[in-house]
């Protein structure tokens, strides 16, 4: 996204990460590990919208996951190579999960979740990695 500066007349870019874009909206979160290596949240996924949470991960590193929804969502871990999506893991409509990534390829992982009922619904979840 970018911002006209009307002071100096130039573009400034604003990060998106982490901002919420309004009632309705799709949602992207950055992950900010905590210092014991954890991450949660509990937000409102609006209906027919997603939510995702990304993040770079090294090599090697362990993310044990886990989430609950006040209704079924589709959900999936995924990264990019290239222009193909490669996908750790995928659930379709299911209200809690929860599992192991082992990250193979240093790489921007995302965990997100698809609300594809006709009310908004409240998530919870929570990533450590070890």
């Amino acid at each position: 996204m970018l911002h006209m500066n009307s002071t100096f007349g130039c573009v400034v870019p604003i990060a998106l990460a982490g901002l919420s874009f309004g009632a309705g909206a799709n949602e992207l979160v950055s992950l900010e590990w905590a210092a014991d290596g954890s991450f949660a949240k509990e937000m409102t996924v609006a209906a027919g919208k997603f939510v995702e949470a990304c993040g770079k991960l090294p090599a090697g590193v362990e993310v044990v996951w886990g989430f609950d929804a006040a209704a079924p969502m589709d959900f999936n871990i995924h990264y990019h190579v290239g222009k193909k999506l490669r996908f750790p893991a995928t659930k379709k409509h299911v209200a809690t999960a929860n599992g192991i990534l082992n990250s193979k390829v240093e790489q921007d992982y995302c965990w997100m979740w698809t609300n594809k009922t006709p009310s908004e619904a409240v998530l919870r979840f929570s990533l450590g990695r070890r």
